[in-house]
């Protein structure tokens, strides 16, 4: 029976999962909305993988409740796979296959018939910006292209959710900005994304909301903004390095109440969070500084991103 909750591609309560006798999962809870890209986010061995495993039908959880697109995962495999597109971190290609015989034979794999598969490859060709390489042979591509052959691969039966494992992993940085922009059209055509990702930055500018993972548990579920002010960063960032004997800036958020803590990074270096409602900025603390004799040799003021977040609230810890 599926979800009562309205609105939900991805409902997970309770979920246990076991290699052996490591718990890789302990007890997640997890409501995912549709139509947003969501990030899933922690460190090696947090529970990401075996999380898009789980959903992706690859591995049947211990325990808990799982619940893609209204659906029981338990009662309906068959049904949820042919609703979901799964692209684990790593896959296999056919390196002495052409672009466009790959994808026509998983699109015959999913019963497309001859006309339909021409049509559908020409559309996910085009959507992943491959339609100049139909012809190439998959050997030929440079690890940017073939990641966005796996994307092409798990489009062309047209799934409502999307669970993509790393899909920026290997990739340089113009390759990764490619995947996101398409990852973002996506999105604006309707679908669901799941996206696990340690390359934190390009995960923030994609994603409308965030769950942390450590060490099987989920620490955070929300947006940036909530996650900032959870774990008590949400506030501009300056960075300042003084010269000289006198750079102790400890007392700062007794005396000013637009500074809402400091940190000692050490060498004449620290960290201010300034209050974002106040009206301190960079220019305020240099002059409030050199105005009482300290001697500040560089500033520099930036809002706390997802890694400052992600750095804050984890331990860093893997099983």
């Amino acid at each position: 029976m599926g979800s009562d909750v309205e609105g939900l591609a991805i409902r997970l309560q309770g979920v246990r999962h076991l290699y052996h006798k490591t718990a890789a999962l302990k007890g997640i809870d997890l409501e995912i909305p549709t139509g947003v890209v969501f990030g899933l986010v922690g460190s090696n061995g947090a529970g990401k993988t075996t999380t898009l495993r789980i959903l992706g039908t690859l591995l049947r959880p211990t325990g808990g409740v799982v619940e893609v697109l209204g659906m029981d995962l338990a009662k309906a495999p068959d049904e949820v796979r042919r609703r979901i597109g799964y692209m684990p971190d790593f896959f296999g290609v056919y390196q002495d296959l052409g672009v466009s015989e790959y994808l026509d034979f998983f699109a015959a794999a999913y019963g497309l018939k001859r006309a339909k598969r021409q049509q559908v490859v020409g559309d996910v060709l085009e959507l992943t910006g491959l339609t100049g390489k139909r012809q190439e042979v998959i050997g030929s591509l440079s690890r940017g292209m073939q990641q966005r052959l796996g994307l092409a691969r798990v489009l062309v039966h047209d799934p409502s959710l999307l669970l993509l494992d790393e899909p920026a992993s290997g990739l340089d940085p113009r390759a990764r900005v490619e995947m996101a922009e398409i990852l973002v059209e996506l999105r604006n055509m309707g679908k669901t994304i799941l996206i696990s990702s340690h390359i934190l930055p390009e995960l923030q500018d994609m994603c409308d909301a965030f769950a942390i993972l450590e060490l099987g548990e989920i620490l955070f579920t929300g947006t940036l903004k909530q996650l900032r002010a959870q774990v008590g960063v949400d506030g501009h960032d300056v960075r300042v390095r003084l010269e000289g004997e006198f750079n102790d800036l400890g007392f700062l958020p007794d005396e000013r109440p637009e500074v809402l803590g400091v940190e000692d990074l050490g060498y004449g270096a620290w960290r201010l969070m300034l209050d974002p409602a106040g009206a301190w900025r960079a220019w305020d603390v240099s002059a409030w500084l050199v105005g009482r004799g300290y001697k500040v040799r560089s500033l520099e003021e930036r809002t706390p991103n997802l890694q400052d977040a992600f750095m804050s609230m984890t331990k860093g810890d893997v099983t």
